[in-house]
């Protein structure tokens, strides 16, 4: 279900009012997503080329706040909303720019698990990439923005179980990538 779909009739918002908790005034609208421009950075960075990441930030900030009052806290937590708003605007930007291979962080050695060197890391990495959209957008939330399964599925706009089957269908595809790979 998309963020901005409401059922026909009086809009909450016709008295100028926001719907749930989204700041009408700037200062405070700053504030009240402050804590999730972290996780939105991330996620851009996973979705976007590095070079995009702010940009697909700002824009989403942008968003957010032009439709404020169609944040509905019975849908989900502000940070899921402004994390479903960072996949959209990275999708389309994709869009625009065609489907070029987008070049994944590297982690480093702090974040390789032990046993593992920075090849693997690599490796993964470029797996990672060649995951299909849906699957790609499952692995970064859950496993690179650190994300619960409840807010992946809300950032994805599909069920618990959705996200579960599709973290579980991109792991075995990364399982043979990967023994693919050191077989060569």
């Amino acid at each position: 279900m998309s963020w901005r779909s409401r059922s026909a009739g009086a809009s909450p918002t016709s008295a100028g009012q926001p719907t749930g908790d989204a700041p009408d005034s700037p200062p405070a609208f700053a504030g009240w997503v402050g804590e999730h421009v972290a996780r939105m950075g991330l996620l851009a960075g996973r979705l976007a080329p590095a070079a995009d990441r702010d940009d697909v930030v700002q824009e989403a900030l942008l968003r957010a706040w032009r439709s404020r009052r169609s944040f509905d806290p019975a849908k989900g937590s502000p940070g899921t909303w402004l994390l479903t708003i960072v996949a959209n605007v990275a999708r389309q930007e994709r869009g625009r720019r065609g489907r070029t291979a987008m070049p994944a962080e590297v982690p480093d050695s702090a974040s390789v698990p032990a046993g593992l060197g920075p090849e693997v890391a690599i490796d993964l990495a470029r797996a990672v990439d060649t995951l299909a959209a849906r699957q790609r957008l499952a692995v970064d939330c859950f496993y690179f923005v650190g994300l619960t399964v409840v807010e992946t599925a809300a950032v994805m706009g599909c069920s618990d179980g959705t996200v579960k089957s599709t973290l579980a269908d991109a792991r075995a595809r990364l399982r043979v990538l990967m023994e693919d790979h050191h077989e060569h």
